[in-house]
């Protein structure tokens, strides 16, 4: 059989861009891929917004022989037609797959950014996402689409670019995150900070990376991806290739096994910098901000029909954020949809393939005009 590797596309951009913090980038790369042809009207273009540890391989399979982390939902036939649609997937500015980030060479310095790279928001992503859609030549989205953190880049779109994106879709997302979410994320990273091999953030030099506390940080964040029912259904009080305890401290159940083996992976795969970079960027995500927390004040710009998706288990973004999203948009008159979905897998429900789930978007691409 032959297998047409999806080969990653690189835009740079040689001009200052300036951040919502006041300081900017001299210039910047960001790494992307594309699936499907854009057709001669540029109007069929889809953006796919990446969640915390995702990038920019959404579908196929690359030349390292990795499959993209939605390849369920995009490609040929499936839910996401690329026969029909231009779909981008765009590693955003301060991840660890190729475009600019923490690990990157400061060309000022000659060294890598490591504690000095700024501090980003979801608005300065969606502000470098329009410049590779400028480069691109598409002028209006047909479709932003995102899970998770990706749902948040969808709705700052639809206020940042009301005028350049025709449909949102957000799913398993909120609008700002709770303390409960804040205090999740400042565990996870005060792991990463405090381990002794973190130095101060620039490890790079020092052939080392806090390796323990980017893994007990996933393992925590692990945790709220997944729901109590599925956890007990796959994992229960089931032992780890033993008949009793060990009555020690090393691994006894299988739900431990599992983390740490999660953990482990993970450690060796993403940059702590990143890690702690894009935490941040969920915390300080809120479009009530300029409004005094009134959330249908801050969507009042909102021009783009929505799609909302949420899943019964999710209890990281559980279905009542969705609820107070959908609400707000209906109040400014906004065409919007929305379903919740019964499943029993938590916050990763939206990167599962659910016949259910497919079938909504499956049937919501197929009516968007082109």
């Amino acid at each position: 059989m032959i297998v047409n590797f999806i080969k990653e596309e690189i835009a740079e951009f040689k001009i200052p861009f300036e951040l919502k913090n006041g300081t900017s980038l001299s210039n910047f790369s960001l790494i992307y891929e594309t699936y499907g042809k854009l057709n001669n009207t540029h109007s069929n273009a889809i953006l796919v917004c990446h969640a915390l540890n995702a990038s920019h391989h959404v579908a196929g399979m690359n030349d390292n022989n990795e499959i993209g982390w939605w390849d369920n939902m995009i490609g040929p036939g499936k839910p996401i037609d690329t026969n029909k649609f231009f779909v981008i997937g765009v590693n955003n500015l301060g991840s660890c797959f190729g475009s600019t980030g923490p690990a990157s060479i400061d060309e000022n310095t000659k060294r890598p950014y490591g504690s000095s790279f700024p501090v980003l928001t979801v608005e300065d992503w969606v502000k470098s996402q329009a410049l590779l859609a400028d480069r691109l030549e598409i002028e209006e989205f047909a479709a932003v689409i995102g899970g998770s953190l990706g749902g948040m880049q969808a709705i700052q779109w639809s206020i940042s670019y009301p005028n350049r994106i025709k449909h949102a879709i957000i799913i398993a997302s909120t609008a700002s995150l709770t303390a409960q979410n804040i205090a999740f994320n400042e565990i996870a990273r005060r792991a990463i900070i405090t381990d002794p091999d973190f130095h101060g953030g620039d490890y790079y030099s020092m052939e080392t990376y806090p390796k323990v506390g980017l893994s007990i940080a996933r393992m925590l964040a692990h945790i709220t991806y997944l729901s109590q029912d599925g956890m007990t259904e796959r994992f229960g009080r089931n032992l780890q290739s033993k008949e009793t305890y060990s009555f020690s401290y090393e691994i006894d159940f299988q739900i431990e096994s599992y983390l740490r083996y999660q953990g482990e992976k993970f450690s060796h795969t993403f940059d702590a910098n990143s890690y702690l970079l894009i935490t941040r960027v969920l915390d300080y995500f809120d479009p009530t901000e300029k409004f005094n927390g009134d959330l249908t004040k801050a969507l009042d710009c909102v021009k783009a029909k929505c799609l909302v998706l949420s899943f019964t288990s999710d209890w990281r973004f559980p279905p009542s954020h969705s609820h107070k999203l959908v609400s707000a948009l209906i109040e400014n008159e906004v065409d919007v949809s929305y379903i919740e979905i019964k499943s029993e897998n938590g916050h990763d429900s939206f990167l599962l393939k659910d016949m259910e789930y497919h079938q909504i978007i499956r049937s919501y691409f197929n009516k968007i005009v082109i």
